[in-house]
């Protein structure tokens, strides 16, 4: 009898955890998240030594924020007390449409990502609305909303998750819908039903290594000081001549793995409105970029990401590719 109870009792557990998690992916959906999935909270041992092994090496550049709360960036419990649980999301931004092919080499680039407003703020409100539904919902809890912004490792969260596999560009790629997404976590005390993680699929495939502009990328390892994302948004010093004509027409990060990546023919146009150009960015030509003033700066860019590199950062980024497109062209 005893042991019937014991079995029950855990029937009836594992029940209530999967009403949860349900209740809360079926939000997510509701809010826009492309996907939702869970994983119990705990240190990554896996990714302790790729961590120190990138950083060891330099792979970091200047980005020194990076070797800050190493402890904390392998166990969220030491971000969230008591944390049980962590639930990764992902929200779409593939565009309807690209601006400025960098292949024309016409005008400056920008990436997908930076075509509205800072995806930072749109996806935290969205964050912050599931933590209050599930505080409505299922109780008081503990927990804390996550966008790119804190010492989580969020593409390791978002594969043991079951959002997809980490490819060799080192990204998240889903199966479906290829790696046109921002990623976020709730990490929170609430014990939820764990997913799993999925297999790698990327195969025997090379396109992203081979495309590269600056080869940034060896298998499932990206040196962060050559990324052209680094280049054009991290790196405050000037940019090193060496990658003079290798940044193709890129002023504010870069999408060319993404571009070559098999997966990303699944993608599909986002839904959110505020990640959509505004008509000025759209008419932007040639001139208006290499003529570009502090004015138009602040208001072309006043929501958007690209806020980031300040308007001494983005006139550096478009004066070395000008120079350079002029000694390659």
């Amino acid at each position: 009898m005893i042991v019937l109870k014991i079995y029950l009792f855990v029937q009836h557990s594992d029940f209530i955890l999967q009403q949860r998690s349900q209740l809360i992916k079926t939000e997510a959906y509701r809010l826009g998240f492309e996907f939702a999935g869970i994983s119990e909270a705990g240190f990554l041992e896996e990714e302790a030594p790729r961590l120190e092994r990138w950083l060891q090496q330099g792979m970091h550049g200047t980005m020194n924020y990076m070797e800050r709360y190493f402890d904390k960036r392998l166990d969220p419990r030491l971000l969230v007390e008591g944390a049980r649980s962590v639930i990764s999301l992902s929200y779409n931004y593939y565009p309807e449409q690209v601006l400025y092919p960098h292949t024309q080499n016409e005008s400056p680039q920008i990436a997908r990502y930076a075509y509205g407003e800072d995806y930072h703020d749109v996806v935290k409100l969205k964050l912050k609305a599931l933590l209050d539904f599930i505080r409505i919902h299922i109780g008081e809890i503990n927990g804390r909303a996550f966008v790119d912004s804190a010492p989580v490792l969020e593409h390791a969260w978002a594969r043991k998750s079951g959002l997809g596999w980490i490819g060799k560009n080192a990204l998240l790629i889903h199966k479906n819908r290829g790696s046109y997404y921002f990623l976020a976590e709730l990490i929170c005390d609430l014990p939820l039903q764990a997913d799993g993680a999925i297999k790698d699929y990327c195969g025997t495939c090379t396109r992203c290594i081979d495309a590269c502009p600056t080869q940034a990328i060896t298998p499932y390892w990206v040196d962060g000081s050559r990324c052209i994302s680094y280049l054009t948004i991290e790196l405050k010093d000037a940019i090193p001549a060496e990658f003079g004509g290798k940044t193709d027409n890129w002023v504010f990060g870069c999408d060319v793995c993404q571009e070559v990546c098999p997966w990303n023919r699944f993608a599909r146009p986002h839904k959110e409105a505020a990640f959509a150009p505004n008509s000025e960015l759209q008419q932007m030509g040639y001139s208006d970029w290499v003529e570009l003033t502090a004015e138009v700066f602040g208001r072309l860019f006043k929501k958007s990401a690209v806020r980031r590199t300040k308007f001494e950062g983005l006139q550096r980024n478009i004066l070395f590719w000008q120079q350079h497109k002029r000694k390659k062209y």
